[in-house]
Order: structure tokens, then sequence, then C-alpha cells
């Protein structure tokens, strides 16, 4: 079966998380995607937690890619790049802003070699504006974005997320649709382009609806007291008797009124959103919830179509029905021997004539040099040199 980016070649400068997590979905789907490593390796391979001294975080966005370790501060790395480069499709880089231009290795010079060169720059907060060169991760791109500012329980301090939504959401799945635009917009015109990709410009662009429901309402959106951020009992998550959670989104009022009529509230079905009565309503059915364990409310609302579902745990996720069925989780088993098991996310875009594949094979720091050299040109006997003179 040819996958959809079978042929596409991929150098992968990326660190850590939102550049790895973008090149294995492209991977997934066919990819060739070579990691380009200092000689210290990617930093992400040493991120605690780890397992027999390798971090068991890079085993979940670096699966099926190659690797070759290159000090690109040496002139000698750098002509192996560049000729790497003069052969490749695409390229992401995950520095700041400046650092491949002081390299002798930026958009400018490798479009150069090679005009049909898509460069994808993942950066914080983008190749232009005044706070181009300024430090930041995921918890600072979501602050200024607005959205931190608008996530936790009402009349409470902000609330961090659980996971990483400005590298995931931001810099990992806007990468993959800049770098997929970009290889359709070259099969029209010969040419490769640079994709700028801010991780506060995606963060922003999460905001569609919330800025819409701004204007609508004509005030700012308060934290934890919008429709879809628990300021309404139709939509918000209540305590059960054995201290677990679950969850209600009965928007629709077809919903809010089964609801109603099964816990026996018919009363509250007319009085969906009336803003004066719904702290009364909200206490109420928290009250009625804590009657049942949560196991007992599913139970209950079984049969019922009203969107309702526990709170799950990351160990009952990865043991629901649903889960299992899209093979959304993988293991890893026995671990560098040591007979522990890495769960990893499946391919979540499901393709009926291509699917891609999830090979959990992982590249270990410059294991694919000599092939990868011998692609680009290099015979064994300037292969052997280069080791000689400690380039490689």
């Amino acid at each position: 079966m040819t996958l959809p980016l079978n042929g596409i070649k991929i150098l992968d400068l990326s660190r850590y998380l939102p550049g790895p997590f973008c090149t294995q979905i492209l991977a997934d789907f066919g990819a060739e995607v070579i990691k380009i490593e200092d000689p210290q390796g990617d930093l992400g391979r040493t991120l605690t937690p780890l397992i027999e001294g390798e971090s068991s975080r890079f085993y979940t966005v670096n699966r099926n890619k190659k690797s070759i370790a290159l000090d690109l501060k040496k002139d000698a790395c750098k002509e192996i790049f560049k000729k790497l480069a003069a052969q490749a499709d695409v390229v992401v880089d995950q520095f700041r802003p400046g650092v491949m231009k002081k390299l002798g290795l930026d958009y400018e010079v490798l479009q150069r070699i090679n005009p049909g060169i898509i460069y994808c720059a993942i950066t914080g907060y983008g190749l232009t504006g005044p706070w181009r060169d300024t430090a930041g991760h995921d918890v600072n791109y979501l602050n200024l974005a607005g959205v931190t500012g608008l996530t936790g329980v009402y009349n409470s301090m902000p609330a961090m997320s659980g996971v990483q939504i400005a590298d995931i959401a931001g810099g990992t799945l806007h990468s993959v649709i800049a770098i997929l635009l970009a290889l359709i917009s070259r099969e029209k015109t010969g040419r490769g382009q640079l994709c700028d990709v801010a991780m506060l410009d995606c963060s922003i662009s999460l905001l569609a609806y919330t800025l819409g429901e701004w204007a609508g309402w004509g005030k700012l959106p308060e934290m934890g007291n919008g429709v879809l951020t628990g300021g309404y009992a139709c939509y918000n998550i209540y305590k059960t008797k054995d201290d677990k959670y679950v969850s209600l989104g009965a928007v629709e009022d077809k919903f809010w009124a089964e609801f109603c009529q099964k816990i026996n509230r018919t009363e509250y079905i007319k009085l969906q959103w009336d803003t004066s009565l719904q702290l009364d309503i909200l206490a109420d059915v928290r009250d009625i919830m804590l009657s049942k364990t949560q196991k007992e409310w599913v139970e209950f609302f079984a049969s019922c179509d009203i969107c309702f579902t526990p709170v799950l745990t990351l160990e009952e996720m990865c043991e629901h029905p649903q889960v299992i069925a899209r093979d959304m989780i993988l293991k890893l088993h026995n671990v560098r021997g040591t007979g522990r098991d890495i769960p990893l996310t499946g391919v979540p875009i499901k393709l009926s004539h291509t699917p891609g594949e999830a090979k959990l094979t992982f590249p270990g720091l410059g294991e694919h040099t000599a092939q990868i050299l011998k692609q680009a040109g290099y015979s064994d006997n300037e292969i052997n040199n280069l080791r000689r003179d400690g380039v490689i």
C-alpha cells in the first residue's frame, strides 16, 4: 500500500514536543523523517521521567524516524546538512528566530540550493513582531492568547491546562496543516516556501467561537461563567457519591429535557437559559448527583440520549471500549528490558484507502548516519574519513 506521503523526505531539527509530534504524524502517513540531532542528542531524550536513562516521553513523539548526529556549528556538518537539504522536501525548525540564519542554514540559503524546499519554522511568537525573540513555553502562549484567563472555576484564580494546548493544537497540528498546504502549492507552482507557525497565533485561532460570544453578548466572557465553561447546569461537571466526576453536555433543548425528566426535575426544562436561576438549579443538580456513584450514574443514563460521560483517569481512558475499538492507545512493551510498558497515542486520522501506519520503531542517536550519508551521495571512504576527522 502506498501511503499519502511516501517519497516525501523531511529533515527534522525540532526538539521536545511540537515539532517531533508534527513529524511523527507525517511519518505515520509515509514521510521519511530524518532527525538532525547534535552529538548530545535531542534534549527530549533526557527529559524526565527516565526509563533506563532515556525519557519515556521521547517514545511518544518519535516513532518511525531515522537519526543522524551533526554538530551544525562545524563547517563540515553544515555542508552535510546542505547536501541533505538539496534532496529533501521539508525542513522543520523549532529554534528561536535567527538561530538558523547565524548558522548560515536559514530558508534564504536553503531555497537557493533547493527551490522546492518547504521550510516550516515553529516558534513561540513568530518570525516578526516585537516579541519575535522572546522566550516562552506553552503556559506563556496561552496566557497572552487570553486562553488561561478564561480557564478555571468561577470567582477563582486561572487554572493551567492538563495538556500542552499551545504546543500541540498550536505548534504541532498547525505545522502539519502548513506543510501539507505548502506541498499542495508546490504541486501547482513547483516552488517551495517558508511556513511561519507561531504558537501564540495558533492559540488565538482556537478562540474563534469565544470571540463570537464576546461580540454577541457585548461583554467580555467571565471565567467559569459562560455557557460552555461552567455557568449553566446543562453543560457542567458534577461530583458523584464516590468522589469521582461525571459530565453533562446537554446544550440542545431535547438533551436537557430528557435529562430533567430522568432526574424528576421537569420544572427546569423551560429554565435552561434563565441566568437568574442558574445558581439555584446548579446547586440542586449537584446535590442530586451526589446521591449515586459515578458507575451508578453511567448505568442510570445508559439508555438516554443526553451527552453524558464519566470523567476518566488516563488509566481508565486506555481501557475504555471506544478507545480500544479505534486503536487509539498502542502499547510499547517491555521498554529497554525493564518489564514496563509505555502507552502511545494511535493514529487519530482514519483514512479509508491509505490509513496511517504507527510503526513502533525508534531511532537511537545517530543510528542511521551512514545510511543517510550514502543516500546523499557519500562513498564509504568519505564516510570513514568523516568519522576519522570527528565530523560524525
